[in-house]
């Protein structure tokens, strides 16, 4: 029934602690892997650039403006196994390491969490990315089921997250799955008027910030079929006001589907701007019939384009890694729960990686 999981159940973490270990690890593998960290305007066509041994944490602002936490999960994992001796291992966790991924707010203590990943990105001259996912009725009784107790709940968590934000750099996807599931039959219909204006409500609250950029979360080219059928639920959830929508959340659709499924879209909505999940599409999707082992810890996965502002297209604002690699969808094939790492589904994708 469903055609996204997002696979976050647990809460994001507030406090940067270890970070030097992490960091000194990373720039280890740097020296490993023969990182060089250089690049200009007219290398678009050429290698990715990665970060220096120097300063392993943040990729060149001009490629990639987001920040990376250098004490992420694939962080303390690549530190942990070079510290083992692993340096294979360690070298290919570091291709999730090295890259900013989202970071997914928590039930507890909203505003010291926003507060404290936007005052490290700006810290670092770069623009945090965010998920808010606490929708009252979440995911449907699924695995990342939860959310807020009822809507006023909702508006005081929200508002909180917002606060910790404030007048920092912030870019938001707002509540993954929450419109698909409508669509899909999935949320109850007596839950409908209030998700949209909840939806409504937080992207007026978050885009009355001065500096935080909101994509409503539309699902993926595989669910929601045809495109047009997203546009009136956007629509409602107040697109109007939103920077655009997010798509393939956490799913595993290339991006040449995301992007045609986007472009459509976008023309039914005042020619929004959208961006990509791409974090583990790089094989694309599963096809073998089974829709949960499509989108619920599917083998054969890799890691997909590294986020990025340089997509070559002036609808896609960007390329994010907006589900973290290395952590579990959910309870399924042999995986910890939900937003759980789990190191042997991390190597799988780097392995598997083009590049």
């Amino acid at each position: 029934m469903y055609g996204s999981h997002t696979g976050h159940t647990r809460p994001a973490r507030t406090a940067l602690t270890r970070t030097s270990t992490a960091m000194a690890a990373l720039a280890a593998l740097a020296g490993l892997t023969g990182i060089t960290g250089c690049s200009s305007d007219d290398e678009a066509a050429g290698p990715r650039p990665q970060p220096s041994a120097a300063s392993p944490s943040q990729l060149p602002r001009e490629r990639s403006p987001f920040w990376v936490n250098p004490n992420g999960n694939a962080a303390r994992q690549a530190a942990r196994l070079l510290g083992a001796g692993k340096e294979q291992e360690a070298r290919l966790i570091a291709k999730i390491a090295q890259q900013p991924v989202a970071e997914w707010i928590g039930v507890d203590d909203p505003e010291s969490q926003t507060r404290g990943f936007t005052e490290a990105a700006a810290k670092a001259d770069r623009d945090a990315l965010l998920v808010l996912y606490n929708i009252p009725h979440r995911d449907c009784g699924q695995y990342s089921q939860g959310g807020a107790a009822d809507g006023d709940s909702y508006r005081a968590w929200l508002d909180r997250a917002a606060s910790g934000i404030g007048d920092r750099r912030a870019t938001v996807i707002l509540e993954p799955d929450a419109l698909p599931h409508m669509e899909d039959g999935c949320t109850p219909q007596q839950f409908h008027e209030e998700r949209y204006a909840l939806l409504k409500e937080a992207v007026r609250r978050l885009k009355a910030l001065p500096r935080t950029k909101v994509y409503l979360d539309a699902g993926n080219p595989s669910w929601v079929t045809p495109a047009g059928r997203m546009a009136e639920p956007l629509r409602r959830a107040g697109i109007d006001r939103a920077d655009g929508f997010a798509l393939n959340v956490s799913n595993f659709q290339t991006t040449e589907a995301s992007k045609e499924y986007g472009h459509t879209l976008s023309a039914l909505v005042g020619y929004k701007h959208f961006v990509i999940d791409t974090s583990r599409n790089g094989n694309g999707p599963l096809s073998d019939g089974d829709h949960e082992k499509a989108w619920c810890n599917p083998s054969g996965r890799a890691l997909g384009e590294p986020p990025t502002t340089r997509t070559g297209d002036r609808l896609v604002d960007a390329y994010l890694w907006v589900k973290r690699p290395g952590e579990s969808d959910g309870a399924c094939k042999g995986g910890p729960d939900a937003g759980e790492w789990w190191e042997t589904y991390a190597l799988e994708l780097a392995r598997n990686a083009r590049s």
